[in-house]
C-alpha cells in the first residue's frame, strides 16, 4: 500500500516536471526574445535621448526645463518598452492598463492646479517672454526676474520684496518686459502753477535730467504736458535709463528738479479740491 502511494507520488511529479518542461519550452524563446527586446529598445531609448539633449542644447533651453523634459521623455519611452515587453512575454495588460489611466486621471485632478502651473512654466522656458535678470511687470507686481521655475517663476521688486508668481497664471497673463529694449522710460509727473512758463519749466528740468549721472543722453530726456485742470499744469518728466538704475533715477531726479525749480522761481503746484 505504501508503495503504490509512492508510486503515485512519483507519477504525479513525473507528470508536473514533464508540464513544466514543456512550458518552459515555449515560454524559453519568449523569454529570451524579450530580454534582446529591453537591450535593443533600452540602447534606443539612450540614443534618442541623447540627441534630443543635443537639440536642447543648440536651441539653448533652460537647464531646468532639459532635464525636466529629458526624464520626462526617458520615463515615457520606459513605460511604453515595458508594455510592449508584457505583451511579447504573453503577460494580459489590459487591466493594468485601464488601472494605470484610471490612476491618472485620479492624479491629474487632485493635481489640476499644479498641472496648469507645469504646463506654464515649460511654455514660459520654451518661448522665453524673459529670462532671469529682466525687468518686469506681471500679475499686478513690478520687479527683477531672479529665478524661473517649473511651477513658479521668483522676483525682487525695487523695494527689495521676493514675489512668486503661478506660471500658470503667469503663461496666460498680460507680461510687460522692460528690459528688451535695453533701456527703460522713467515717467515722473510734477505740477506746476498755472502762470508760470511751461516752456521755462521744460528747459528747467530737461536740463538738470541731462547733469544726472545715471540719464541716458540717447534718447534724450523730454518733459511733456498731461494735464491741464485743477489749478495746477501738470508735466510728466520722460528720462532714460539703464533698468538697474530704474529706482534711483525715479527717486532722485524728483528731488532734483524741484530743488532746480525753487533756484529758477518757478513753482510746484498742489491740487485744488
Amino acid at each position: 500500500m505504501i508503495l503504490l502511494q509512492i508510486n503515485q507520488q512519483v507519477e504525479k511529479s513525473l507528470s508536473y516536471l514533464d508540464k513544466l518542461k514543456n512550458e518552459l519550452i515555449v515560454f524559453a524563446p519568449k523569454l529570451i526574445g524579450a530580454i534582446i527586446f529591453f537591450i535593443i529598445g533600452r540602447w534606443l531609448i539612450g540614443k534618442l535621448c541623447n540627441a534630443i539633449t543635443v537639440i536642447f542644447n543648440k536651441r539653448s533651453f533652460e537647464p531646468s526645463l532639459q532635464s525636466f523634459l529629458s526624464s520626462l521623455i526617458r520615463i515615457s519611452l520606459m513605460i511604453v518598452l515595458l508594455f510592449s515587453i508584457a505583451g511579447i512575454i504573453g503577460i494580459n495588460i489590459t487591466g493594468f492598463a485601464a488601472l494605470l489611466a484610471g490612476a491618472g486621471i485620479a492624479i491629474g485632478s487632485a493635481l489640476n492646479g499644479s498641472l496648469g502651473n507645469l504646463a506654464g512654466g515649460v511654455m514660459i522656458l520654451i518661448f522665453k517672454p524673459f529670462k532671469v535678470k529682466d525687468f518686469i511687470e506681471a500679475q499686478g507686481n513690478m520687479g527683477e526676474v531672479t529665478e524661473i521655475g517649473i511651477f513658479n517663476t521668483f522676483m525682487t521688486t525695487p523695494e527689495r520684496k521676493t514675489v512668486i508668481l503661478p506660471n500658470g497664471a503667469l503663461s496666460t497673463g498680460v507680461i510687460i518686459n522692460y528690459t528688451t529694449s535695453g533701456s527703460l522710460r522713467v515717467d515722473i509727473p510734477i505740477a506746476i502753477a498755472p502762470s508760470t512758463s511751461i516752456e521755462q519749466a521744460r528747459q528747467v528740468a530737461i536740463t538738470t535730467m541731462l547733469h544726472h549721472p545715471l540719464v541716458l543722453k540717447d534718447p534724450a530726456p523730454q518733459v511733456v504736458v498731461t494735464k491741464i485742470g485743477d489749478g495746477m499744469v501738470t508735466l510728466s518728466m520722460r528720462p532714460s535709463a539703464q533698468q538697474a538704475d530704474y529706482p534711483t533715477v525715479f527717486v532722485e531726479i524728483q528731488e532734483m528738479v524741484k530743488n532746480a525749480f525753487d533756484t529758477n522761481g518757478i513753482k510746484v503746484a498742489t491740487p485744488h479740491s
